[in-house]
């Protein structure tokens, strides 16, 4: 590993966040060194700090502590990721003999310079204790490498020497950090302390010392293993006959999975909490699953205790997979998976006497041979940092067992962060979306109905994945609500509906993307205005091809998908108010949009035992805007105007004023309704929602 520190950058730091001061600019460059490099730290872990003074309302200037403060992620941090607290004070708390920790966190905010500042990192007092001005802390893959073993602590030994102090394990808080200042204070020249199964401390008078300090040391770690694996190293036995297709296999389980998965609420209205898919099938994984060796490492626990948090302690292994039964077997491993966790559950709060809120008996990891890892979270997010940090732990279990035995903290030690007093009190604070975990599918979402309907869904908590066969169209629409929503809200998959092979895949990379999907939104369509006897055959088979065939073949395939998870779920099709009240010379159109509003009835019928509802909401004449311009009208609007006598620049307009309510029906009108029906408002199957401002030869009747 290479110290990244430049100092042209460090001084563009210095410049850019002068107003903060050139130590803190200094600590912020540094922190986003080792945030930015994944096998130092992933996702919020690690933190860092500095020391210096605060300038109080009474011009005072007090001795103070910048640290890294809670929802602030080193690789991004800046200076109010950074919140200053009365170093004079904290460093008087190491004379109590104990501190809870809900009291040390109030102790914490009590005693920061600005109250809206964020939370302190827990291991504040462990920085406050410390004597050095600078200071970083990681959790290093290759330092996890060494300490993660029966023989830890001499392996630290052997490869650092006296360069560092060695730490016992202990859970974060007021008690670690007293160890570590008193094996800090037994050895004061050491330049670091390696915590065992838990990471790496270094410190200097400098943001440069401190930070290279930490890059030498790890850099000895991977020395020392490169050399171990070089020497005599294992590697692992492959085992597992795997297929040649993995993505296969993942779209063909991820749905069943995510099934299984959904935790029931009583609730008819909300009936599951559903989680959501990161699959991953990288050669790294791969041969890790596909190994003899891979179900006695799988099994053991996380290389540090916080992992548990995000992936629980074990995964689910599913050591024998059959293609052919796989169903059964996936059923029968998380009925035992939970039976299991329900146990250690019980059998930890009995032998510690403690209350604790049981969280779900879940599992967020499935190792298969042949298809790689699933990590699963409420949220896209969640599963991509549960992928990541499983990701780092096959790395770090393979390395182990090619120069030695791993060995993970006791199930003891897990449940305490697990359940940790501070963890358990966010539970239920924060209030999720309505379509939060779930996911949907719109087509023609590049359009000006269908991006609307996706950018409603997003609002509303869901995952999208918008499909269009445009995919320059469709690569700016995801651009755009990538931008405003965030890169995890969404996905674009490019599908032509008339083609069968086309929506099949549509679906599968659905599976593989999500896990599944709740909400199918058919809404790819086009338009010809043309008298009948001017319609060519050709003609009249286009328009049915995309706006009947494509609606039929993207809601069978998504039939199969709900089927196949058995959490009920929703199709809301995109009919057409010509339906009830059809235009001249638009036969094509309305016969087609006639023949799904038929089709949807039929699909409710057949799918309400299944509990997935199927509505049609019938929209006249959204034209969209300058970002999301409607393709249809581009297309039809000229021989609309002209069929009804009037300048195409006056067409927006007579739609508007033929309408009871003289109201513009827009894009957003119809992704409203969609969320409507989404979010169970109604308990309704069947139904078709005029969207039309009032179309009174349009009324059902």
């Amino acid at each position: 590993m290479k110290s990244l520190y430049k100092d042209e950058d460090a001084a563009a730091f210095v410049s850019r966040f002068k107003d903060a001061g050139e130590d803190v600019a200094l600590r912020v460059y540094t922190s986003q060194l080792i945030g930015r490099d994944p096998d130092l730290v992933m996702h919020g872990g690690g933190n860092t700090s500095v020391k210096g003074h605060f300038t109080n309302i009474l011009g005072e200037s007090v001795p103070a502590i910048f640290v890294k403060g809670s929802g602030w992620n080193l690789d991004s941090i800046e200076p109010p990721g950074l919140p200053g607290l009365d170093l004079k004070y904290l460093k008087k708390l190491r004379e109590l003999d104990a501190l809870g920790d809900e009291e040390m966190v109030n102790q914490l905010r009590t005693h920061l310079f600005d109250t809206s500042s964020p939370n302190p990192s827990v291991e504040t007092l462990l920085h406050a204790f410390l004597p050095h001005k600078f200071v970083d802390h990681s959790h290093a893959d290759a330092i996890l490498s060494i300490t993660n073993r029966p023989d830890g602590e001499a392996l630290v030994k052997e490869v650092f020497g006296e360069r560092v102090g060695i730490v016992k394990y202990v859970m974060p808080g007021f008690e670690l950090a007293k160890v570590c200042a008193d094996v800090f204070e037994a050895n004061p020249k050491v330049d670091g302390l390696v915590l065992l199964k838990h990471g790496l401390f270094s410190f200097g008078d400098t943001a440069k010392e401190s930070y290279e300090r930490h890059i030498e040391l790890v850099s000895l770690a991977e020395q020392w293993l490169e050399n171990e694996v070089r020497g005599n190293g294992r590697k692992l036995t492959p085992q597992f006959d795997a297929p040649a297709e993995p993505a296969m296999f993942a779209a063909q389980v991820a749905p069943a999975l995510r099934g299984l998965l959904a935790e029931a609420t009583g609730d008819p209205d909300s009936p599951y909490k559903r989680l959501v898919l990161e699959w991953r099938a990288t050669p790294e994984i791969l041969n890790f699953v596909n190994s003899a060796e891979f179900e006695k490492l799988a099994l053991t626990g996380p290389l540090t205790p916080d992992h548990v948090i995000r992936t629980k302690a074990l995964p689910l292994v599913i050591s024998e997979p059959d293609f052919g039964d796989i169903g059964d077997q996936l059923s029968e491993g998380i009925t035992a998976y939970r039976r299991k966790y329900n146990e250690y559950f019980d059998r930890m709060v009995a032998d510690k006497r403690v209350e604790r809120t049981r969280l779900d008996d879940f599992p967020r990891i499935v190792l298969i041979p042949g298809v790689g890892l699933l990590a699963w979270g409420d949220s896209k997010k969640a599963a991509r940092i549960a992928a990541d940090i499983y990701e780092h732990t096959i790395r770090v279990k393979t390395l182990v067992h090619a120069t030695g035995e791993y060995q993970a903290l006791p199930e003891g030690d897990l449940f305490d962060v697990e359940y940790w007093p501070l963890e358990q009190a966010k539970l239920g604070k924060a209030k999720p979306k309505p379509l939060h975990g779930q996911v949907a599918v719109v087509t023609g979402a590049a359009g000006a109905i269908g991006s609307a309907v996706a950018e409603s869904l997003i609002q509303a908590g869901a995952h999208v994945v918008l499909s269009d066969v445009n995919a320059e169209a469709l690569t700016e629409t995801c651009n755009d609500l990538g931008a405003r929503y965030g890169k995890d809200s969404r996905r674009g998959v490019v599908c032509d509906v008339t083609d069968e092979h086309s929506v099949q895949a549509l679906f599968a990379e659905v599976a593989r993307l999500y896990g599944g999907v709740d909400i199918i939104v058919p809404n790819a369509g086009i338009a010809l205005s043309r008298p009948v006897e001017e319609l060519s055959a050709d003609d009249w088979k286009r328009v049915l091809d995309v706006n009947l065939n494509g609606y039929f073949l993207v809601m069978r395939e998504g039939a199969k998908l709900l089927r196949e998870q058995g959490t009920g779920g929703h199709m809301i099709v995109i009919g057409s108010k010509n339906v009830m009240a059809p235009g001249a010379e638009f036969a094509a159109y309305s016969a087609s949009k006639a023949g799904v509003h038929q089709l949807a009835k039929v699909t409710a019928m057949e799918l309400a035992k299944e509990g997935v509802r199927v509505n049609v909401l019938a929209p006249d004449a959204v034209f969209g805007n300058d970002r999301h311009p409607s393709g249809l009208w581009d297309e039809v609007g000229p021989d609309r105007a002209k069929a009804h006598g009037i300048d195409f620049k006056q067409l927006e307009e007579h739609y508007r004023n033929r309408n009871l309510l003289r109201t513009r029906v827009t894009g957003k009108h119809v992704g409203n309704a969609v969320v409507f029906f989404a979010t169970n408002q109604t308990p309704t199957t069947g139904s078709t929602l005029p969207i039309d401002g009032g179309i009174a030869g349009a009324f059902p009747r």
